[in-house]
């Protein structure tokens, strides 16, 4: 498995109305969409409390199956239409070490993603830890080329930790799995 992000910074006096609407007419898009474990429509507002960002972030993550699959979408005319409207992003995608997904990831609603230096001479076998307490998911990556662990969780409420806090609008997954877009 490939876990995938890459992010958009906004303006702070821009309108994230603009995001969410985007999200809500065009998530379901990739609804079922090959070798995609899921996608998570992730934003941030600057003035949220809930999610603390400083920043106006539109940010999704995704898990895919293989590199093909992945290869397969930044090749569509779907990625083409986010770089033509956004930019063209740095697409990070790193290697999973440990992928748990509860059978009710579509109740998610908050994001979390953790970015830690990995030690030099660390115990690699130590990355995964234990299961975040309350995560429909619960994903343990890495980058090897600097040597940071991603650790990317998602929930009904916000997990606790130092990363980015996203809302989640909308959760693309397998067709028998779909689920609706979700309101502020």
């Amino acid at each position: 498995m490939i876990a995938m992000q890459y992010s958009f910074t906004l303006p702070a006096d821009y309108d994230m109305g603009i995001i969410e609407k985007r999200i809500t007419d065009n998530g379901h898009l990739l609804d079922g969409y090959p070798g995609l474990i899921f996608k998570t429509y992730l934003y941030a507002r600057l003035d949220d409390m809930k999610t603390g960002s400083t920043e106006n972030l539109y940010a999704p993550f995704y898990l895919w199956r293989d590199a093909e699959s992945l290869n397969h979408f930044l090749i569509s005319t779907g990625f083409q239409g986010v770089a033509k409207a956004f930019g063209w992003p740095q697409v990070r995608t790193y290697p999973v070490v440990a992928a748990r997904l509860s059978d009710d990831i579509a109740d998610a609603v908050f994001a979390t993603r953790e970015i830690s230096d990995i030690a030099p001479f660390s115990a690699l076998s130590q990355l995964v830890g234990e299961p975040t307490l309350d995560a429909l998911i619960d994903i343990v990556a890495w980058d090897t080329t600097n040597w940071k662990k991603i650790h990317f969780t998602a929930g009904k409420k916000i997990i606790a930790g130092n990363g980015q806090h996203y809302r989640i609008k909308h959760i693309s997954l397998p067709l028998q799995a779909n689920i609706a877009s979700r309101s502020s």
